[in-house]
């Protein structure tokens, strides 16, 4: 089954059991995958395009949590956070830092890095093998530190 497909019987079950919250977060989804679709006229998405969907809802969910809590509101923060866990549940597994740091210093020799002002070089490389596997904030983040 695709994951457009477990995404739609989960709106169902969550609408029969009437799960507000994970109902808001799986209608965001579907949303976003109407609008992919409607791009090219076609009748579903594939696996990876949606993943990259999900990815980028879960990132502003993210984003909107530490925008409340910077701004005392911690109600909303507390609804993107839910939000939040209800679709990261569609994501693939995302790898711990110390594997991420394993691969950027594989990386940074295979493209011979030896300053900062070569961390273009490891960005590509790295955002091909962990695309989807791994937050792009803490890839830089290492890199960073290696480089240093």
């Amino acid at each position: 089954m695709s994951l457009q497909n477990t995404i739609t019987d989960d709106i169902k079950k969550a609408m029969l059991a009437r799960e507000k919250d994970k109902l808001t977060a799986l209608r965001a989804v579907k949303a976003a995958l109407i609008v992919e679709m409607s791009k090219d006229g076609a009748d579903s998405v594939p696996d990876d395009v949606t993943e990259k969907i999900i990815a980028k809802l879960v990132k502003q969910r993210k984003e909107s949590a530490s925008i409340f809590t910077e701004q005392g509101r911690e109600d909303l923060a507390k609804d993107e956070r839910v939000e939040l866990e209800y679709l990261e549940v569609y994501l693939p597994e995302q790898m711990e830092e110390e594997e991420v740091r394993k691969v950027v210093q594989e990386v940074i020799l295979q493209v011979g890095a030896s300053s900062p002002a070569d961390m273009g070089k490891c960005m590509g490389p790295l955002m091909g093998r962990l695309n989807g596997k791994a937050d792009g904030k803490l890839i830089s983040k290492l890199v960073k530190e290696e480089l240093s």
